[in-house]
């Protein structure tokens, strides 16, 4: 006899099951572990009838065992994005057209063109259910008490640098588009990439698959924001949340609030690091030196980072010591002492210790009277208190700016509610104007101090910003802990949306640069037109012209377009998140923790149609700019204008 099979070839493209497929069951945001033995596995299947994941294939492992005990037939793996048939165990055709929707659901993709159309894009599309939403404001599911990450997610999810490196990284062809519009082959230089960028730090980058699994998480929520062919209108960050408390060690966990601007500065440095950057942090270089590359790269770095020259007064209160007693006594007065020699040495010179007969009745007795009382005087003056001024001068790096708002009043009103101040964010960054000194608490830095070092009466700085970079992070820190309790200053910080100038807070090396005129471009050599745009981010309009006449072209657009608001310093917002409270929290004769009972809230801009959101975890709703610059804002995100450039 013979036995007759029906069951498809591995290369058919139909299946009998397809039709039994429920799309309205089917989330992909949760992490892909068995529901039978919840287990994580690189080999977990979702069931596309019902929506549950199962491990495994063969014969004796959850998903088969599912699929004989319930009929559910179609699976799809969840890393690999291949459908199978089970229990026949044969794989669908990868072209099936009935699929693709599922695919895109599971694994969103984007190319170059598409991520030069999301900002320009106004369309709504539909979900499963008929809800209309816009591709990139979607609301994010707030699994307790994670807005804070919720918040900043969608404010770095609009940085476009951070968004395009990210929506492009798992590409299959491996390319990446860099935020000026460059694109780079990721498998090229040994599986690195190399970016040009203004601030020329060279950065390197591993492929998708070596990215670290807070990267990755992140990258595929971006790429679920941003997608148009979601299943639904909002997204579940769970995956991120999970790798965050991981990495974190349950700092950052569900139902722990946490304060934004803290998790802000962790979580990009654990994508700087996750994408390929050093982990090593950049050394602090003194002023004399003229080197200001960073010290790691990643997209993080280059779209973030900026120099700050440093200058620190450590006021110490010290006993003289006996070198600089002896120095005072040699030069025959107290105001020629040397007060600037701290070795450890404690041997003092002798003060002509010749054979000297001490003995009653010799002519040497009064000499030694009068060396005794030298020593007396010397004992003494090496054990007075002096105090020591000591001044540093470094450069470092910095990925944001915490700035000091005024403390809230004293002054309660007749409900016994705060009287609010207001305060313009010029004034509050008064602390990186170059000349005002502000105060940082040592006392309790320094615990142990040793004898030659003294103890730190006080500690002073003084920041003078040497660079910006593209996009700047601005932390209002509003929340300051005691031994009993958390308060929050609900001081509001005015600032301006569009066209914030900072030049007035910059102070580059060499002076600040002016735009060239056209006769001076038109003057310029071939490689000097090519080396203003590159020095400039626009290294691909400069590889992409073969003839001068067209890159002279290209450079007298960019000198009276982009660089004049480039060198100007001139930025506009791009992400606002604020922190509220209830009503009664802060009332006078009420106990609550302001950052426990409080709530994130987002502003964001639509660059096409120039309308502000706001999106607190799932609302996302129109809001004014007018109301955005009187808000209790807590983080502020800026754009460089005429930092972003598109290819035409």
């Amino acid at each position: 006899s013979y036995i007759i099979s029906i069951m498809p070839s591995s290369s058919s493209s139909s299946c009998p099951y397809l039709d039994t497929i429920n799309r309205t069951l089917l989330d992909f945001d949760f992490e892909p572990s068995c529901s039978i033995t919840l287990e994580s596995s690189p080999h977990i299947y979702g069931c596309l009838v019902c929506g549950k994941f199962f491990r495994g294939k063969g014969k004796q492992t959850p998903a088969y065992t599912h699929s004989v005990e319930e009929g559910h037939c179609v699976y799809v793996h969840l890393t690999k994005g291949t459908f199978w048939c089970l229990p026949d165990g044969y794989e669908i055709d990868k072209t099936e057209p009935s699929l693709q929707d599922i695919r895109l659901a599971l694994h969103p993709t984007f190319t170059n063109n598409q991520i030069q159309t999301l900002d320009t894009q106004k369309e709504l599309v539909r979900d499963l259910f008929g809800r209309r939403y816009l591709p990139g404001y979607v609301g994010l599911n707030n699994l307790n008490k994670t807005d804070y990450l919720n918040c900043v997610v969608q404010a770095l999810g609009h940085v476009r640098p951070l968004r395009d490196f990210f929506l492009l990284a798992p590409n299959d062809d491996n390319v990446i588009a860099i935020g000026n519009g460059d694109a780079v082959a990721a498998g090229s230089t040994n599986g690195k990439r190399k970016m040009t960028t203004p601030s020329s730090l060279s950065t390197t980058t591993i492929p998708y698959e070596e990215f670290s699994p807070i990267a990755k998480c992140f990258s595929l929520l971006l790429r679920n924001m941003w997608s148009p062919h979601r299943f639904k209108s909002n997204v579940d960050p769970h995956m991120l949340v999970q790798a965050v408390s991981v990495a974190s060690n349950k700092r950052y966990h569900v139902g722990q609030q946490a304060e934004a601007g803290e998790f802000i500065s962790w979580l990009l440095h654990q994508l700087h690091v996750g994408v390929g950057g050093s982990v090593v942090r950049p050394s602090k270089k003194k002023k004399k030196k003229n080197n200001r590359k960073g010290g790691g790269g990643s997209i993080v770095h280059e779209t973030f980072m900026g120099n700050v020259e440093m200058t620190t007064i450590v006021t110490r209160r010290k006993r003289r010591g006996e070198q600089a007693a002896l120095a005072m006594l040699n030069e025959g007065g107290r105001d020629a002492a040397i007060m600037h020699d701290n070795n450890n040495n404690s041997e003092v010179a002798a003060f002509d210790e010749d054979d000297d007969d001490d003995r009653a009745g010799s002519d040497d007795e009064d000499t030694m009277e009068r060396k005794r009382q030298k020593r007396e005087i010397l004992q003494s003056l090496a054990d007075e208190t002096i105090i020591d001024e000591e001044e540093t001068v470094t450069e470092t790096q910095f990925l944001q700016l915490t700035l000091d708002i005024p403390e809230k009043p004293l002054f309660k009103d007749d409900d016994g509610g705060l009287v609010i101040p207001q305060e313009p964010l010029v004034n509050v960054l008064r602390k990186f104007d170059g000349v005002s000194f502000s105060d940082v608490l040592a006392m309790h830095q320094q615990t142990t101090e040793s004898k030659e070092d003294g103890t730190i009466v006080s500690k002073k700085r003084r920041y003078k910003l040497k660079t910006l970079p593209n996009y700047l992070i601005l932390h209002l820190s509003r929340f300051k802990r005691n031994g009993f309790f958390v308060e929050k200053n609900p001081t509001i910080v005015m600032f301006p949306v569009k066209n914030f100038d900072l030049s007035s807070y910059v102070f580059p090396e060499g002076g600040r640069k002016e735009v060239p005129t056209e006769d001076q471009v038109r003057a310029m050599s071939t490689k000097e037109l090519k080396k203003l745009l590159v020095d400039y981010g626009r290294g691909d309009v400069a590889n992409n012209a073969i003839e001068k006449n067209e890159l002279l072209q290209h450079c007298l657009d960019f000198v009276s377009t982009s660089l004049p608001d480039l060198l100007a310093d001139k930025y506009d917002l791009v992400a606002n998140i604020t922190h509220d409270i209830p009503a009664e929290v802060g009332r006078e004769g009420t106990k609550h923790n302001p950052l426990e009972e409080g709530s994130y809230r987002c502003h964001v801009q639509h660059k096409a149609t120039g309308q502000w959101y706001e999106m607190q975890d799932l609302e996302v709703t129109e809001t004014m700019p007018q109301l955005i610059g009187v808000s209790e804002s807590y983080l502020l995100i800026f754009e460089r204008k005429g930092a972003v450039l598109r290819n035409t």
